[in-house]
């Protein structure tokens, strides 16, 4: 999907992007060979040339710090098909507080598609353990990390690194007209959660932890389960979110009426 993306380019936005699809112009490649275009002038069509150029060369040595500040969050989704291999999911518990009131993470889950890593408060959580894990992936998925996950990590540990585009799950549903929460979605699209935590909800993770503090293995065992099924389904999600955002783009369309 990435390259048949033109609203990633400065001053141009899905209706022109769907334009260029419109007139034959579905790939970067298609865009760079095109003699002229009409609707830019020549200067401005050689600017995006050299873009896409810088574009194509990234892309190639897959440089996907590159993409996370070139490209605006908002349209990020769309690297998820090229970095799929190297994706990881996060999420995070905490004590239920605000961080300017004593509020602290608690549990940070890691899912890679094969591996989940939990990293707990007190044992193995910490900004160097985080950088040197999350250095691994070129892509992030969360479920409202932009607005709660990334920004609470990021003031808790300070120098933590996200240097990969992000593909929140939750705003990317918001984009397709599908309201709800993780839970509400999971139930959706058919995703089932482990039986021993099945109905539970941010607010019985506070209090698992506050009876994991109070000395009970057992609770943060299930806490620990609980993260686990937030963070791993993330991943079967991911791709049907992907799909039905690249659907709405109307990008196959094109491709399948031959218009290339």
């Amino acid at each position: 999907m990435i390259e048949n993306s033109f609203c990633i380019l400065d001053g141009i936005g899905e209706k022109k992007e769907q334009k260029l699809w419109r007139e034959g112009v579905l790939t970067w490649d298609d865009f760079i060979g095109a003699d002229d275009i009409q609707i830019f002038s020549p200067e401005r069509k050689r600017l995006f040339n050299e873009s896409l150029f810088r574009f194509q060369s990234e892309l190639k040595a897959r440089n996907a710090g590159y993409f996370s500040r070139a490209v605006q969050r908002r349209e990020q989704w769309r690297l998820f098909e090229t970095f799929k291999g190297e994706t990881v999911c996060l999420d995070i518990e905490t004590n239920g507080l605000h961080q300017n009131s004593g509020g602290y993470v608690t549990v940070v889950g890691l899912y890679d598609g094969y591996d989940y890593k939990c990293f707990v408060r007190g044992e193995n959580l910490t900004t160097e353990i985080l950088n040197k894990e999350l250095s691994n992936y070129k892509c992030l998925i969360t479920f409202y990390g932009a607005a709660f996950d990334v920004p609470f990590l990021q003031q808790a540990f300070r120098g933590i690194e996200f240097p990969m585009p992000h593909f929140d799950l939750c705003f990317a549903a918001k984009r397709l007209g599908i309201r709800g929460g993780l839970k509400k979605l999971e139930h959706d699209f058919g995703i089932q959660r482990d039986e021993s935590v099945q109905g539970l909800d941010g607010y019985d993770a506070v209090k698992m932890w506050e009876q994991a503090r109070a000395g009970s293995s057992e609770a943060l065992d299930r806490l620990i389960c609980y993260n686990r099924e937030d963070t791993v389904n993330l991943m079967q999600m991911a791709p049907m979110l992907y799909d039905r955002l690249k659907h709405s783009t109307g990008i196959e369309d094109y491709l399948a009426c031959g218009v290339a």
